[in-house]
């Protein structure tokens, strides 16, 4: 696991030194751009190791790198509205793992926007609102060869979140939107039973709406295959509120 930085100029300035040693090694780097703090949570694939104990927080405009052994793969979304004792216990308004900072594997409670990657001769990436959505995060490589283009959802959905989607708080505030699947589990929303196939579970008017604010995410489970973005020998910038 990598040192933290104060901010991302000096993370890659350091990537570029690094570059230079003939030696490489796919590194994440997680950035906060958001207003307020964000408290990442990683989730490896079954049988794939926990990173940076699955979870930590970022400042505004701070930044983590975190090299992955080879192979990796799994999820990263970000937590936000969290408060933890000097034990790492708490909890989170949205993404929260169970109460606790380090996440250890388990899993961030939907709905939550999810970074996925799968690292490999050739990596696999895609942001994924198919749980729901809390957060902006955008997905950029650096370097690398192939498509490498950028996947992300940058737009802030809690704006246009339609009522019956709606995570408040106490104040009134909506503070994360859910899926159609999460919020009805029904067979046509989650592509269950009879739906359970691409030919089958087509788009709804909830996950049309996801995908007009953001047209480089997933926003049901057989979505546009365009949304899962592949490329090889990259790094990997993960924003939150990259805009």
């Amino acid at each position: 696991m990598g040192a933290k930085f104060a901010n991302l100029a000096a993370f890659l300035s350091l990537l570029c030194i690094a570059g230079g040693s003939g030696v490489f090694a796919t590194t994440f780097t997680l950035f906060n751009k958001c207003k307020h703090s964000v408290w990442p949570g990683i989730q490896p694939s079954a049988g794939r190791p926990v990173l940076a104990n699955g979870g930590f927080r970022l400042m505004p405009l701070q930044a983590m790198s975190i090299v992955p052994p080879a192979g990796w793969s799994g999820r990263i979304w970000g937590r936000h509205g969290c408060s933890f004792d000097s034990d790492g216990k708490g909890l989170c308004a949205t993404g929260d793992c169970g109460g606790q900072l380090h996440c250890n594997g388990a899993g961030g409670a939907p709905p939550a926007t999810l970074a996925e990657i799968t690292l490999g001769t050739q990596d696999f990436y895609d942001v994924s609102l198919v749980d729901g959505y809390n957060l902006p995060i955008a997905i950029a490589p650096r370097r690398g060869s192939g498509k490498c283009t950028y996947a992300g959802c940058i737009s802030d959905l809690n704006l246009s979140c339609p009522p019956s989607l709606q995570v408040k708080n106490e104040q009134g505030c909506v503070m994360a939107c859910k899926s159609a699947c999460f919020a009805f589990s029904t067979p046509q929303y989650c592509c269950t039973g009879s739906y359970g196939n691409p030919q089958t579970c087509r788009p709804t008017s909830f996950s049309r709406l996801f995908k007009n604010a953001c047209p480089r995410a997933y926003s049901y489970a057989y979505d546009d295959p365009n949304s899962l973005v592949t490329c090889s020998g990259a790094d990997y910038l993960i924003t939150f509120c990259p805009h």
